[in-house]
């Protein structure tokens, strides 16, 4: 006869179970993730110790649930982390086969373990170091880095650049065509938590190099001016694989109103050789106003010649020889500087932004029990 004490609770039917080697459930009200492997049953806590991804929801390898958030593991029957963390273990449940029936004692787990992890250097809140102004550019045109042609829009930044620094501004400039970094992954079709500040790819991978973008855009900059060629009627693929992976700055925003990006300010110099300025821009400044920048009066420059000409030897030359061009790159840094420089010697922003960027809905902070 089963055991019906109350520990005990009677998760269902071993034959139903076992069609799942691994599944989250509800045992009275812990939540379980409850695997089954050589014939052995295993029940831990669903909840994982990194940003509580769901357990239950993940893989099996060998002996350890992988977390489907991060990929953290940890053995399906001790709770324990991977070797070497053991001692980053979840809690794990007495669990037995009786009656047909699969028992879990809920009164009766082990105890959650949490080793300290450092944070990483991004994790630092934003405060403004002392000194100059500091502009940010930000180029967004790929090519063959062995083998490098002309590039509008990079030349035209580098004007911008020059300008700043000729007026005492400090400036980097900032090649994504050089940088390392993997496409977004898509943490945050997992869940809104699953896509963390710093992002997951950054925590994970050392070698990945957007972490340069992150420290540019969050702690170093006061202002940034993102460059980018017209492809096929928008910007470029540089571009949108940077933004995909900005999404970490806004989504901290919505899940925890951490508003990352304050008192900055963005300006975009856009070149194509056919006519399609205004959609790239209004893209380039609705994603920006998103991330919490702030734009001066006319906030982009923009060269094109329509639809009609695709001589490009002629295009090149154009933006390569125009002292407008060159001048209008150089005043709009310092519209970007000058705006940057009234928010950080005034009070003029608000310190509190309650419900920006949070997509009009409450994101609930918790995703399951901790046991």
């Amino acid at each position: 006869m089963a055991d019906k004490t109350p520990n005990w609770i009677d998760v269902g039917a071993a034959d139903e179970l076992a069609k799942k080697p691994l599944q989250a459930l509800t045992a009275g009200r812990a939540a379980i993730a409850l695997s089954l492997k050589d014939g052995q049953w295993g029940a831990v806590s669903n909840l994982c110790n990194h940003v509580g991804g769901p357990l239950g929801e993940g893989t099996l390898d060998g002996d350890y649930l992988v977390c489907p958030w991060h990929y953290w593991k940890f053995h399906r029957a001790t709770g324990k982390g991977e070797p070497g963390y053991e001692a980053d273990c979840v809690p794990a449940y007495p669990v037995k086969l009786e009656a047909g029936h699969v028992w879990v004692d809920v009164a009766n787990a082990s105890k959650r373990g949490l080793l300290p992890h450092p944070p990483h250097p991004l994790e630092r809140e934003p405060v403004r170091a002392p000194g100059p102004l500091r502009l940010l550019g930000i180029s967004t045109t790929a090519m063959d880095g062995e083998h490098p042609r002309f590039s509008g829009s990079d030349h035209l930044l580098k004007h911008a650049l020059a300008a700043a620094k000729a007026d005492g501004a400090e400036t980097q400039f900032l090649a994504l065509n050089d940088l390392k970094f993997r496409a977004c992954e898509g943490f945050y079709s997992k869940s809104a938590h699953a896509c963390t500040w710093p992002c997951s790819i950054t925590q994970m991978d050392k070698a990945d190099e957007m972490d340069r973008v992150y420290e540019g855009l969050v702690h170093w900059a006061d202002a940034v001016i993102v460059s980018s060629p017209i492809r096929w009627g928008t910007a470029s693929s540089l571009y949108f694989k940077m933004a995909e992976r900005l999404n970490c700055v806004q989504n901290a925003v919505t899940i925890s109103n951490k508003v990352l990006i304050r008192d900055k300010v963005a300006g975009f110099i856009i070149v194509g050789g056919q006519d399609n300025v205004q959609m790239v821009a209004g893209q380039m400044l609705g994603f920006f106003a998103e991330l919490g920048f702030l734009f001066p009066q006319f906030p982009y420059i923009a060269h094109s010649r329509g639809w009609s000409h695709e001589d490009m030897e002629k295009n090149v030359e154009i933006v390569r020889d125009s002292v407008e061009l060159a001048e209008g790159a150089a005043e709009l840094a310092k519209r970007c500087l000058a705006l940057a420089n009234r928010l950080i010697t005034t009070d003029e922003t608000l310190h509190s932004v309650e419900g920006g960027g949070r997509k009009a809905h409450p994101i609930e902070a918790t995703h399951g029990e901790r046991a």
